[in-house]
């Protein structure tokens, strides 16, 4: 029998190389509840799962060796070969449909690939997710059938790099208050502004920009944009640059820079969503952003103790592997618990959004049977932004704490540069930052709250 995963993978090629399109037999087709997939689309099995991981963890061991990886970060620079190696693999339209390239698999499939390529690399995944959740998914919710069809092949093939530009330097975790302009013209918009920490930014060919359209109407004025920065044959779309790449304490193999639109057209069916809904777009992209972001310092665990337990049990003090030491034996058994209670976390809520299902063994009622509004507020009934925030809260404080005990079980040889311990700390400390901090992680689960217990509140004010 093959795979589903096999299936998808090989219509995928076929249809790449021009062949004719394979068949397969007849599956009964699941709609999941959610709104965040493709219409039939069929929620991956844990043989498909356990397939797709297989397959990363073999163009990991093939493509980002540890001395590749640690190239990457000694050389500040994301090596632009990988886009199509990524591309050939599959891996760059994890969500998106089968007839623009993509496998259609959903966002459990989109966490087992951030999870493992960010075991190998986490600068080479962080990359990986802001072009293919970022920008590719963004651009196959929302975007129009023209808007797909024109701009997701090349980014689901990797030979077009994608970004998503939102933060500014005065606009970080208060986006709204943004400056960066879209003023209607003939024929479209010009935009001016600067956008700040933008990932993929100095590679990018197109990169979804949000803009004020109507600057007074505050988080009812904004809209999103496609933005072509460059051309087919290579040049640069006329007022946009890099005005630089940044240095950055981790996560160095992933170019990051400051990105300026000085007067740059964007024509008016490059809108994507409607115009001064850019919030919505931005909202609903939040969420599923933090939850596959959520399986980077997964990986970044695991790394931790791909290092940690073998050197722990081959180095000797007093005649004995120190990992006979009850004391490191407790670090060694925090760093396995702190991974696989993120790991659940994360692969429950992805499960509930790709099965249209509560993420709780609980129904709400049980879980806070004193609150009087237990309508979500989401966007989406499966998408609980609460849910998704704290799936990333726990991974990325974890993951930093994770690191810093691989770096003491291997004592000084864990605080050299030749070992990958300190490059991991570095790293694992970019997700207690990125995609809404972890004080802003916190504020949406409290709000929630808030919007649970808004009667009680009231009552109790008056």
């Amino acid at each position: 029998m093959v795979s589903p995963v096999l299936s998808r993978i090989a219509v995928r090629a076929s249809r790449q190389l021009g062949r004719q399109r394979a068949s397969f037999g007849p599956r009964t087709i699941v709609r999941a509840a959610s709104s965040k997939h493709p219409n039939g689309f069929v929620p991956p099995t844990q043989e498909d799962l356990t397939e797709l991981r297989d397959r990363v963890q073999e163009f990991t061991r093939r493509e980002i060796t540890e001395e590749f990886a640690a190239k990457v970060d000694r050389e500040n620079e994301f090596p632009p070969e990988m886009w199509q190696k990524l591309g050939e693999a599959g891996f760059l339209g994890i969500t998106v449909e089968e007839d623009h390239g993509g496998l259609a698999m959903g966002y459990q499939a989109h966490c087992v690939v951030m999870e493992e390529l960010s075991r190998a690399s986490a600068s080479i995944a962080l990359s990986y997710a802001a072009h293919s959740q970022l920008c590719v998914n963004q651009i196959r919710l929302h975007g129009t059938t023209q808007q797909t069809e024109k701009y997701l092949p090349g980014l689901v093939s990797g030979t077009a790099v994608g970004a998503l530009a939102m933060s500014e330097h005065g606009a970080g975790s208060d986006v709204v208050s943004m400056t960066t302009t879209a003023k209607e013209v003939d024929g479209g918009y010009i935009l001016n502004g600067s956008k700040m920490w933008i990932t993929n930014g100095p590679d990018a060919n197109y990169i979804v920009v949000y803009a004020k359209t109507d600057p007074k109407a505050g988080s009812k004025g904004m809209t999103a944009f496609i933005v072509e920065t460059k051309d087919d044959s290579g040049k640069v779309a006329k007022g946009f640059s890099v005005a630089q790449k940044l240095d950055k304490l981790g996560m160095r193999g992933s170019n990051t820079g400051e990105l300026v639109f000085d007067n740059v057209f964007v024509p008016k069916e490059n809108v994507l969503g409607q115009l001064n809904r850019g919030v919505k777009v931005l909202m609903s992209g939040l969420d599923l952003e933090r939850l596959v972001l959520s399986a980077g310092p997964l990986g970044i665990m695991r790394a931790c103790m791909d290092i940690s337990l073998p050197y722990t049990h081959t180095r000797k003090q007093f005649g004995t592997p120190i990992a006979f030491n009850q004391l490191l034996q407790g670090k060694l058994a925090d760093m396995y618990t702190a991974y696989l209670t993120a790991s659940s976390l994360t692969y429950t809520i992805a499960a509930a959004v790709d099965n249209g299902t509560p993420a709780h063994f609980l129904t709400p009622h049980s879980l806070f049977p004193t609150a009087e509004n237990l309508e979500s507020d989401s966007r989406d009934p499966s998408v609980k932004s609460q849910d998704c925030a704290a799936a990333i809260l726990y991974a990325a404080e974890n993951a930093t704490k994770c690191a810093l005990d691989a770096i003491q079980c291997l004592g000084g040889t864990g605080y050299v540069n030749e070992v990958a311990a300190g490059r991991l700390l570095r790293d694992a400390k970019l997700y207690e930052i990125g995609a809404g901090t972890s004080e802003i992680r916190r504020v949406i689960i409290g709000r929630t709250f808030n919007h649970m217990y808004a009667g009680k509140a009231t009552a109790k004010a008056q």
